[in-house]
């Protein structure tokens, strides 16, 4: 045989295979595109019912009493709303439905746009700007705080006074609703001005990242609230990804001192979580970090588990001591939220 033909036949045969292993990677990735959609359409679908609960508690270290609280008549857990009367949190969060009509289409994606609610980088993609009709119940360990809420028509739920934090008094409510859901939304009874649509953002944030477990939202940090404990700050990766949080500023520089061109974030209260890894939650041992700077997102993170964040245009103002009270009520006069 000779030299000629086998070269021949070798470069027919390697211009054969480099054209079959194009192809394959051709293939291969246009395969992994539609799995990533699928998944990401899988996810929303699967992970589609979703319950509101409000954790409250009558005890507390730095407040105690807070949920019944007046703000400008009524108490916390009530705050003055927006529509008919009710607090934003009993708000029908599907009235984010943007199928339903053209004005409220354009009116629901103005809203979006003012608000840049953002998943990493990249703007909530709207496909994903719906959610089906959400309950929403109060869970307590106390009398007073229930008869409160049953009073202005809310629904409640009564937990057990060994709940460590908000988020194993979402548990107990999940297992005594006797409903199957994909999604908790734990929603913090004293960030009172909080807009229904960043709550919608934090559940659509979890709906579209399959492999996480927990979804958050951070805003801009004020500079002069870099050194308030109160005011707990996170870190968050290039794709949009918890790394860290702690009631210290981070991160923090060489200096010692605000760098005031770096965009610090503030962690929001309002939290959602994968149902299944909600039921674990509490059968996970705590964890040293959590432990040291008392912040129940970090036994989540040093498990090994993923939590998706949005950056959202906030003012955040919550209630974590008295002195918050009458802040919030002359924001609340402003916005006349009365």
């Amino acid at each position: 045989m000779s030299p000629t033909l086998n070269s021949s036949s070798d470069s027919d045969t390697t211009t054969t295979a480099s054209s079959w292993i194009i192809r394959g990677i051709l293939a291969g990735a246009a395969f992994a595109g539609a799995c990533a959609f699928v998944t990401l359409r899988r996810s929303a679908k699967l992970r589609s019912q979703v319950v509101g609960i409000i954790p409250a508690r009558f005890a507390s270290s730095r407040f105690e009493g807070k949920p019944l609280v007046p703000l400008l008549g009524k108490p916390m857990i009530q705050e003055p709303g927006k529509e008919q009367n009710l607090p934003p949190h009993w708000i029908n969060w599907a009235h984010l439905d943007i199928g339903r009509n053209r004005e409220r289409k354009l009116k629901e994606r103005k809203m979006m746009k003012k608000i840049l609610v953002k998943s990493g980088a990249e703007l909530v993609p709207t496909f994903l700007l719906m959610l089906p009709d959400l309950l929403k119940v109060v869970a307590t360990d106390d009398e007073k705080i229930a008869e409160c809420c049953r009073g202005f028509g809310a629904d409640v739920i009564m937990t057990s006074e060994s709940c460590r934090n908000g988020t194993e008094r979402c548990n107990e409510a999940l297992k005594k609703l006797g409903k199957k859901f994909d999604i908790v939304v734990n929603i913090q009874g004293d960030e009172p001005l909080i807009e229904p649509v960043i709550i919608d953002g934090v559940v659509k944030a979890l709906q579209a990242a399959p492999d996480a477990v927990f979804s958050t939202a951070v805003t801009s940090l004020e500079h002069e609230d870099a050194s308030d404990p109160n005011r707990v700050k996170c870190v968050v990766d290039n794709r949009g990804y918890a790394i860290y949080f702690s009631r210290g500023l981070i991160p923090f520089n060489k200096s010692g001192k605000v760098n005031p061109h770096f965009p610090y974030f503030l962690h929001l209260g309002i939290q959602s979580f994968d149902a299944q890894f909600l039921r674990i939650y509490p059968e996970l041992s705590p964890t040293p970090l959590q432990l040291e700077e008392d912040l129940e997102q970090l036994k989540v993170l040093e498990h090994g588990y993923k939590m998706k964040v949005i950056r959202v245009d906030h003012d955040a103002h919550g209630v974590d001591t008295p002195e918050d009270v009458a802040k919030i009520e002359a924001l609340m006069r402003a916005q006349n939220l009365s």
